[in-house]
C-alpha cells in the first residue's frame, strides 16, 4: 500500500511554495500519494477545516511539516493571516493524533545553526531541507521512512552465543593494556622496546591459542561456531595491526623487520591443530584459519599504509616453517601464500537467501572491516598486491577472495600512484623486480601458470591486468 502524506507548509514567498509543489511533485513520482492545498483545496472550502481533516484522517500516513521561520512563529503565536490557519498545524490539533505521524522538514536555520521549529515539534527527529543539496541528500531517507523500509533496521533477535548455552568461558583479552605499555615504550624510545614488544605479541598469541579447539565441539551448527570464533578474534587482529602500523611508522628498524616475520611465523601456527589434539576434523579449526588469513591481508594493508615497500617484499618472500603438525615428508617451509584460507561451512550462515557467495571468506572479513583507518577498500587492495606477488614468484598459488566485491569501475590507488616513476619505484621495492617490462613479463607468467583464465565471477577482467595497471606502469615522470 502506497503511503499518503499531507503537507503543511507556510505561503512564504513565491519561490517557497514553488519548492514545496515540486517536492510535491517529487513525491508523486515515487510513489507517494500527496494530499496538497495547490491540488486538493477547493474554492468555498473551509481551510481550517481542511487543514484539520487532512492531520486528523486515518487515511493520512504522515503529515510532513515544512518548517521555516515564518511557520514557526505562526505556529507558536497563531497569528493571523492569509493562509496562516489552513497550512499551519496547532498544539492542539498536533494532540490529537499519533506524533510519530508528523515528519518535520527543516528549511531554515537561525543565526546560531538551530532550526526554526514551532515549539511543540523542537524535541522531535527532524530532516535538513534548508538547501536543494540537502534534500537531495536527505530524499532517500524520507522515502525510506515514507514507506516503512528504513534503511538500518534492526535484526531479527538471533539465538544466545554457543558459549552461553554450553557454559563455556570466553577468556579476558588483556593484550590491549600490552599494547598501551609497548606503544609508550615505543613512543619515548625506550630501551627493551624489543621485551615490550615481546610480551605483547606473546599475549596475542595466547588469548587466539585459548580458543582453539581441543574438545569436540558439541554445537549442532559449526558454522555458526566459526562465526562467534572469529568475532571473538576480531581484537586480537586490530592488537597486531594496531602494532604493525605504529612501529612501522614511528620506530622502523632491522629488529622490527624480523619480529614481523616471527610474529607471522607463529600467526601461521595457529591455523593447525593443537599438537595434544590426535582426533579431530578439519573444520574444527576453520575459525582460526581465517583469523589468520584477515590478519595477513589487513598486515599487508597496514604496511602499504605506512609505506614499509621493505618489510612488505620481507614477508612476501620469507620461507615460513611450517609446524610439525603440518609437515608432511621433507616438506618444512611454505611461501605466503599458507596464509590463504577458505570456508565451505560458512555457506549456511552467511548465504543470502535463495544464492550462494562465491567466497564466504571474503564476505566474513567485508562483515568485520570496521577500522576507519584501514577500510574494506584497503583490503581489497591488499589482496590484489598479493596476488600480484603471487605472479611474480614461483610456486605461491593465491586466489584473490576479496576482489569478487572489486566493482570494474574501481580503481586502486596504489596501481595507479605507480604510473608515476617515483611511486613504481615503491612498487619494484616490493616485488623486487625495478624494470616495469620485467613485471609486465612475470605477471603474464604468472597468470598462465595460475591459469587465471579459468576463475569466474569477478567484476575485474579475470587476468586483474587493468586492476593492477599494468600497461601504464612506470610510463609518468
Amino acid at each position: 500500500m502506497s503511503p499518503k502524506v499531507f503537507i503543511s507548509y507556510s505561503w512564504t514567498s513565491p519561490a517557497h511554495q514553488s519548492q514545496v509543489k515540486e517536492w510535491a511533485e517529487r513525491l508523486v513520482s515515487d510513489g507517494v500519494d500527496v494530499v496538497l492545498d495547490l491540488w486538493d483545496l477547493k474554492e468555498g472550502q473551509d481551510k481550517y477545516a481542511f487543514m484539520e481533516r487532512m492531520v486528523t484522517d486515518p487515511g493520512v500516513t504522515h503529515v510532513l511539516v515544512v518548517s521555516d521561520k515564518a511557520y514557526s512563529e505562526k505556529a507558536d503565536a497563531r497569528k493571523a493571516g492569509v493562509g496562516t490557519e489552513s497550512q499551519i498545524i496547532s498544539k492542539e490539533v498536533y494532540e490529537k493524533v499519533d506524533q510519530t505521524k508528523f515528519i518535520p522538514l527543516v528549511c531554515e536555520f537561525a543565526d546560531d545553526n538551530t532550526p526554526f521549529l514551532p515549539t511543540f515539534l523542537k524535541s522531535r527527529i527532524w530532516m535538513d531541507f534548508s538547501s536543494q543539496e540537502s534534500a537531495n541528500s536527505n530524499w532517500e531517507r524520507l522515502i525510506r521512512l515514507l514507506f516503512g523500509q528504513p534503511l538500518h533496521q534492526k535484526p531479527t533477535l538471533g539465538k544466545p552465543p554457543v558459549y552461553l548455552i554450553e557454559g563455556a568461558a570466553v577468556p579476558t583479552n588483556p593484550a590491549r593494556a600490552k599494547f598501551e605499555t609497548l606503544r609508550q615504550a615505543i613512543l619515548q624510545a625506550k630501551p627493551g622496546v624489543g621485551l615490550y614488544r615481546q610480551a605483547f605479541l606473546d599475549t596475542c598469541y595466547e588469548f587466539a591459542d585459548s580458543l582453539r579447539v581441543r574438545q569436540r565441539p558439541s554445537a549442532n551448527d559449526l558454522g555458526k561456531m566459526i562465526l562467534e570464533d572469529c568475532g571473538k578474534l576480531t581484537p586480537v587482529r586490530d592488537h597486531i595491526v594496531d602494532w604493525v602500523l605504529l612501529e612501522s611508522t614511528a620506530l622502523p628498524s632491522q629488529e622490527f623487520s624480523e619480529a614481523l616475520i616471527e610474529a607471522l611465523e607463529r600467526l601461521r601456527e595457529l591455523k593447525s591443530r593443537p599438537e595434544e589434539v590426535t582426533s579431530w576434523q578439519e573444520g574444527w579449526f576453520e575459525a582460526h584459519r581465517l583469523f589468520v588469513y584477515e590478519t595477513f591481508l589487513y598486515v599487508v594493508a597496514g604496511l602499504l599504509k605506512s609505506r614499509s615497500y621493505d618489510n612488505l617484499h620481507s614477508i612476501f618472500a620469507t620461507h615460513y616453517m611450517l609446524p610439525e603438525s603440518d609437515r608432511y615428508g621433507k616438506e618444512r617451509f611454505s611461501r605466503f601464500d599458507c596464509f590463504l584460507a577458505f570456508s565451505e561451512a560458512l555457506h549456511p550462515v552467511l548465504d543470502p537467501p535463495g544464492q550462494k557467495l562465491h567466497s564466504p571468506a571474503a564476505e566474513l572479513v567485508k562483515r568485520q572491516a570496521q577500522r576507519p583507518d584501514l577500510p574494506f577498500s584497503e583490503i581489497v587492495q591488499a589482496d590484489l598486491l598479493c596476488l600480484l606477488m603471487a605472479f611474480v614468484f614461483e610456486g605461491v598459488r593465491w586466489y584473490p577472495q576479496m576482489l569478487h566485491y572489486a566493482r570494474r569501475s574501481k580503481d586502486f590507488p596504489f596501481f595507479i600512484r605507480a604510473a608515476q616513476r617515483r611511486s613504481f619505484k615503491n612498487l619494484a621495492a616490493i616485488t623486487g623486480i625495478d624494470s616495469a617490462d620485467e613485471l609486465r613479463s612475470a605477471v603474464k607468467a604468472g597468470h598462465e601458470r595460475l591459469q587465471v583464465g579459468n576463475w569466474h565471477n569477478f567484476w575485474h577482467d579475470r587476468n586483474f591486468w587493468e586492476a593492477m595497471n599494468m600497461d601504464n606502469l612506470d610510463t609518468v615522470q
